[in-house]
């Protein structure tokens, strides 16, 4: 039986949007290996997300320098750009509080909003965009019924997210802090987690 036909957003009757979604430690495919993402959107259609604690090495301003953006000048230009996940990774999205008025925004959950149009960058290198906020190339996605299957069995756990988390925590933390959201210290479960 395929996933899709066993496993929906419905069925569980969870709806994981605005939840933390971390990675088990047996999780070794490479990119998810190690991960938490924010969930931006889940439903019966699929599932998606922004990973929060994988940097791409590039900065804002290497970004600013390629798009050809104006900037002023005491702006962030060090702060990490991570990797969204996997999917489209030439976009960029960005998970940020305050919500503001953008001009291509998703409300996730409380006052936690993905932009994806260029207005708010360009207001984030001029010192007038959100404080907190995380840039990312790409996305983490799932198709119906997928990310349901996957926690079925035991690929992720999850938990409501902390914006402290999300917006104030060191990157290198994130992973065990979700964890620790739900009373689950990852450094004593096996890596080996299924296997006899």
């Amino acid at each position: 039986m395929a996933y899709t036909e066993k496993y929906s957003a419905a069925s569980t009757g969870d709806n994981l949007t605005g939840h933390f979604l971390i990675a088990m430690p047996s999780l070794n495919d490479g990119f998810f290996n190690h991960t938490v993402t924010y969930i931006c959107e889940h439903n019966e259609t699929g599932s998606f997300g922004i990973i929060i604690n994988q940097e791409t090495g590039i900065t804002l301003k290497q970004i600013a320098d390629e798009m050809q953006l104006e900037t002023d000048d005491n702006y962030n230009e060090d702060q990490s750009v991570f990797i969204g996940g996997p999917v489209d990774q030439g976009r960029g999205f960005i998970l940020h509080r305050p919500k503001g008025e953008w001009q291509s925004s998703l409300i996730v959950k409380n006052d936690v909003t993905l932009t994806t149009s260029k207005d708010i960058l360009q207001a984030i290198l001029n010192n007038k965009g959100p404080k907190d906020c995380i840039v990312a190339l790409g996305y983490a996605g799932w198709s119906a019924g997928q990310l349901d299957y996957e926690l079925a069995n035991n690929t992720w756990l999850n938990c409501p997210a902390d914006e402290q988390i999300i917006f104030n925590t060191p990157t290198e933390e994130r992973w065990k802090a979700a964890a620790n959201l739900i009373g689950v210290d990852l450094s004593l479960l096996s890596s080996d987690t299924g296997h006899a």
